[in-house]
């Protein structure tokens, strides 16, 4: 009756789904097994919810409760020639995931074991698929306050000789260290569970480096994140420091803009040349308000003036200018953050111009005309012989080297040529101050520099790769600053940086890892709380392997874990206190059933 029918729908769907999907992909939304339950195939670079507690396989399915589309009937879809039992939702992209109740989940656990057991040949469900492991998401209503219970074929080449079974338990959080497990205890508990003498212990640790930036008493929400992540075996008691022999990985995820990041100027000048690149685009410029009252026009005629009067050299009055306004702005910061980046001492008279011009703020197409014009004028008459770096093809280097012979051609400013000439020279000097940076901060031979600053491409595109560039140097500075790197560090992660960066478009979101020693993070493991704590212990081997785990963590473990159901300890502190960290214990034990 009822239950055979069950049976046949998670048969049918699962056996079918699974050889359907591994042909055309995964599905790009959920669809259902039963009218209630929500199925969901996870693999790829799609990111397991539960794979810091069980990370065996590379494809695994989902089950939570369906979240049915309001204006349809999925019993009447159900009904219109879907031979596969299976509707397509399309769920709120607001809503989380919702779980259901344990007693449920206990049911399609049952299901999968007997759809997956070779003696219930009688049942007449077909040839046997060998199906991806199961995850059910569970509502933690239950004692133990499950969360997920889980299933995974035991196999013996194609055959299949048993089923894996897991729970994940969770209560928090909580300040009180005395409702933490002892190791000991853990340990004889997973000796007596699976019958094992012999037993591996291995720890993993996660601490932040970098915290959110705060305005008094409010946090400042950022997308950057610095973290390590911590492996080690043998693990002697419960939250212990991560040994100097662990391996360590740097996890680094930045976004650029931070204003008390030693390059803001930088990307204040950065954010000018987007604009730039925008207007140029778009026919339509938003030009900065001005800041100071010396227009810069003045400016750039002050700066022609001076070459007249001396033209065997170049001013560096605006390079001692932005140094000193670099030195005032982080007057309050350690030493070593104010020199890991310098303004260059060596810009020519382009750059020297584009300074003039972006920081004394051009404010409207017309200044940007006034100023080209007093340039060219000053190049037409020979007043100036001013001093431009090789290699550079913009119009106004062009027009420069064509006054060095006495002639220049004729350039109308209207249209997009005037923004297209600061566009090209904020360009040239921006590459030049980022390779300068890579190669004596870094020690890096840019293995791919031609990429991120060649001319051959578009200017949009130029524009990109120099954001590309931007991002990573924010990310080598970050680093210097807050962990001391030296070359030992900065040359492998700037070459990680430009590998990821010669093959994606930006993206500020992308986790960049460093594998690091021990040590650069030892003050961080010594003087500061993990943010995730947790001990593997385990015993067997192949696929008789068995694992408990145990873990700590500041954030809920379950994403479908809500306020209202986060356990027994969710309103305690200690001695009264609030300021103690609060951890969320999880658990996850293993069982095996055998078949044969």
């Amino acid at each position: 009756g009822t239950q055979r029918k069950n049976f046949m729908c998670f048969n049918v769907v699962f056996s079918f789904r699974i050889y359907e999907e591994r042909r055309e992909g995964i599905p790009e939304h959920p669809y259902l097994s039963e009218i209630d339950v929500e199925v969901c195939l996870v693999g790829g670079s799609c990111k397991s919810p539960i794979e810091r507690f069980w990370n065996g396989s590379n494809m695994i399915y989902i089950l939570q409760k369906a979240r049915h589309n309001e204006e349809s009937d999925p019993v009447e879809e159900s009904k219109s020639g879907d031979t596969s039992y299976a509707l397509e939702l399309l769920p709120k992209e607001s809503s989380g995931p919702v779980a259901l109740s344990v007693k449920r989940a206990k049911q399609l656990i049952s299901l999968y074991t007997v759809v997956q057991n070779p003696n219930m040949s009688h049942l007449k469900t077909g040839e046997l698929a060998v199906l991806p492991p199961l995850g059910i998401r569970c509502d933690g209503s239950d004692p133990e306050h499950t969360y997920w219970l889980g299933a995974e074929p035991l196999k013996a080449g194609k055959k299949i000789t048993g089923i894996n079974l897991y729970m994940i338990t969770c209560d928090g959080p909580t300040a009180d260290k005395g409702c933490f497990a002892n190791l000991e205890e853990l340990i004889t508990a997973h000796k007596m569970m699976h019958h094992s003498s012999v037993v591996m212990t291995k720890g993993s640790a996660q601490y932040e480096l970098l915290t959110a930036p705060t305005l008094g008493d409010t946090i400042i929400e950022s997308k950057s994140n610095i973290y390590v992540d911590m492996t080690w075996n043998t693990v002697n008691k419960i939250l212990e420091t991560p040994p100097l022999t662990s391996a360590a990985t740097l996890n680094i995820t930045l976004e650029a803009g931070d204003p008390g990041s030693p390059v803001y100027h930088l990307y204040r000048e950065l954010q000018f040349l987007l604009a730039l690149a925008e207007g140029l685009k778009t026919g339509v410029t938003q030009w900065p308000e001005p800041l100071e009252s010396e227009s810069a026009v003045e400016q750039v005629q002050e700066l022609l003036t001076d070459l007249k009067n001396k033209l065997d050299r170049f001013c560096v009055s605006e390079n001692e200018n932005e140094t000193e306004k670099i030195k005032c702005d982080t007057a309050a910061v350690d030493s070593s953050i104010k020199s890991v980046f310098s303004e260059r001492g060596d810009l020519d008279f382009a750059e020297q111009l584009w300074c003039k011009m972006r920081s004394k703020c051009v404010s409207s197409y017309q200044d940007l005309i006034d100023c080209f014009t007093l340039v060219i004028k000053s190049l037409e008459h020979g007043e100036i012989q001013p001093w431009i770096h090789q290699g550079s093809s913009s119009l106004l280097s062009k027009l420069i080297q064509q006054s060095y012979h006495g002639k220049i051609e004729v350039v109308s400013l209207s249209g997009v040529t005037p923004i297209q000439m600061l566009l090209e020279i904020g360009l040239d000097k921006m590459k030049k101050d980022y390779v300068s940076f890579f190669i004596v901060k870094s020690g890096s031979c840019l293995l791919f520099q031609d990429y991120f600053i060649s001319t051959s491409v578009d200017l949009q595109e130029q524009v990109h790769r120099v954001q590309k560039l931007h991002h990573m140097l924010e990310i080598m500075v970050s680093c210097t600053v807050l962990l001391q790197f030296k070359h030992e560090n900065l040359f492998p992660l700037t070459q990680i940086c430009m590998k990821y960066y010669k093959e994606n478009p930006l993206n500020e979101k992308h986790v960049f890892q460093l594998p690091i020693r021990p040590a650069v993070v030892k003050k961080f493991c010594q003087n500061d709380d993990p943010e995730i704590w947790k001990v593997d212990i385990s015993s067997g081997h192949g696929q008789k392997e068995v694992r408990t785990t145990w873990q700590v963590s500041t954030n809920p473990p379950v994403e479908h874990m809500t306020s209202n159901n986060t356990g027994l300890f969710s309103d305690s502190t200690v001695n009264g206190s609030s300021e103690e960290r609060m951890y969320y214990i999880a658990m996850a034990k293993c069982s095996q059933v055998h078949f044969t």
